[in-house]
């Protein structure tokens, strides 16, 4: 198979390199096939390594239709809480999927009870968040009740926003309700998938549609000059932390309203602003105005902006209020932007409320609740006086740099020989694995691949990220580490 390892700019190869040029791929192919791997293993490992950000699709329509159950019925796992009523679908939104080989990422848009005389209303704001996100959207609608007027304000919505649609019947449990879902071409969307998310039915033939819809990647490019223009930083934090208020004092004007109560921001607000001779987007993602009897749906509506403002980010600039302890909700907050793989700041704000108790332990807290992102800058601030705002772009700057770093193969597997000489993974079962090379096949964030001749345990591959910082930095950013083990001879397939 020395064609797979054949240098040269064959365009064929371009897109399964990751961040590798076509010398050093097939310099690494070639470490490849005398360590014994299969190279279309190791192919497929670099590529699934290097893909960059992923497509999103987005699953919207009114509540207990069946999203969440069709959502884990594309993610292949049970991950979605689904139960027969509206409003179950809680905090986490966005899930890792595979069909056919392609991956992309789904927002889970599921309902919530809501407020009858504000229904359009309701659904409006939900649809729209998740859309705005998204390169491309399933619209579920129940075949058995058929196309409601909550339907046909989602369809106007969908119309509005120019994204691909495909439109999935579900409930269609067999040929008998094929005819219900043939009902559904009246929504002008185009052929209706008739699918049971519950069993199955169906699906596959949708996830065909859904990725001829999708791009094979995001359409918003990331990053730098000239590419996806100004540099787009996400504000997120739980509802009343100060993002309003830290965005107006960067800006340097009142661009936001801010009010003492809880989830005065509705709408998703973009912001050019120019700091250091720089311009950046800032993207606010306050909380949600919310209504008594709408609690849930508003908590639910934060989430889903959440997502979808980091979705569209560089750059995650994560607000604590430093005055309270720090919540279950921030650490969720801090789990969304670090899966998501965004570069990111710590800004403790109402720093200038603190007493020496209060700073005390707020240090122990961090040491605690956010040990598992000691990597991330931080900067003690005030959106109020203003104070240490000059330190926040600086911290950007740092973690974008920090989110686009690539170590040379050549560089990385030096530092592995040397790693592994000195701290050898431990014996388990009479066996002791090895690292036998590996190579960065992406960033934005650092992605690397590492091969070896056994089952690497979890604490050792936490021991080689927490050594490639110290050796190389990666500041403000997440390392993805994945391992692939070298099959025994009897066991290649033939």
């Amino acid at each position: 198979m020395n064609d797979q390892i054949q240098p040269g700019g064959s365009d064929h190869f371009e897109h399964d390199h990751g961040a590798l040029g076509d010398a050093e791929y097939a310099e690494f192919m070639e470490l490849a096939a005398e360590e014994g791997f299969d190279l279309e293993d190791v192919e497929g490992a670099i590529e699934a390594a290097g893909h960059g950000p992923l497509p999103v699709l987005a699953v919207v329509g009114r509540p207990n239709v069946g999203k969440s159950t069709l959502v884990n019925r594309i993610i292949g796992r049970r991950e979605a809480v689904v139960e027969d009523k509206p409003g179950v679908t809680r905090d986490r939104v966005t899930y890792e999927a595979e069909w056919a080989g392609r991956r992309f990422k789904v927002v889970d848009t599921g309902g919530w009870e809501q407020d009858v005389a504000g229904i359009d209303a309701s659904v409006a704001a939900q649809a729209e968040f998740a859309i705005d996100a998204a390169d491309a959207v399933v619209f579920v609608v129940d075949a058995k009740v058929g196309a409601t007027d909550t339907d046909e304000a989602v369809v106007r919505l969908l119309r509005k926003a120019g994204k691909p649609v495909v439109l999935c019947a579900n409930k269609v449990d067999g040929p008998s309700g094929e005819a219900d879902a043939s009902y559904l071409w009246s929504l002008g969307l185009g052929e209706p998938h008739p699918v049971s998310a519950l069993h199955g039915r169906g699906t596959g033939d949708m996830l065909d549609a859904v990725l001829e819809a999708l791009p094979e990647a995001p359409e918003a490019g990331f990053g730098g000059a000239g590419v996806g223009g100004p540099r787009r930083i996400a504000l997120i934090g739980r509802p009343n932390v100060g993002k309003s208020s830290l965005l107006n004092k960067v800006a340097g004007e009142e661009r936001v309203v801010v009010n003492e109560l809880a989830g005065t921001t509705r709408d998703p607000v973009d912001e050019l602003i120019e700091l250091g001779g720089v311009t950046w987007k800032f993207v606010d993602t306050a909380g949600i105005r919310k209504r008594v009897h709408l609690q849930q749906g508003a908590d639910y509506y934060a989430s889903l902006r959440t997502a979808a403002a980091v979705e569209k980010a560089e750059v995650a600039v994560i607000l604590i209020d430093a005055s309270e302890s720090i919540s279950v909700q921030d650490q969720r907050i801090v789990t969304m932007a670090v899966e998501a793989g965004r570069a990111i700041v710590l800004a403790f704000n109402k720093w200038d409320t603190l007493d020496e108790e209060r700073r005390y332990y707020l240090e122990r807290e961090i040491e605690t609740e956010l040990g598992q992102i000691a990597w991330a800058p931080r900067v003690n601030v005030s959106a109020r006086t203003g104070r240490h705002m000059e330190k926040l772009v600086p911290a950007i700057e740092t973690a974008l740099a920090g989110w686009e770093t690539r170590v040379p193969t050549g560089r990385l597997n030096a530092f592995l020989g040397e790693l592994v000489a000195a701290h050898p993974h431990p014996i388990r079962g009479g066996k002791q694995p090895r690292i036998l090379f590996g190579t960065q096949a992406g960033t934005k964030p650092p992605r690397f691949v590492l091969f070896a001749s056994g089952f690497i345990e979890a604490g050792y591959r936490r021991f080689i990220e927490r050594r490639l910082r110290e050796e190389f930095g990666f500041e403000g950013t997440p390392i993805h580490i994945s391992v692939r083990v070298r099959e025994k001879r009897g066991q290649k397939k033939k």
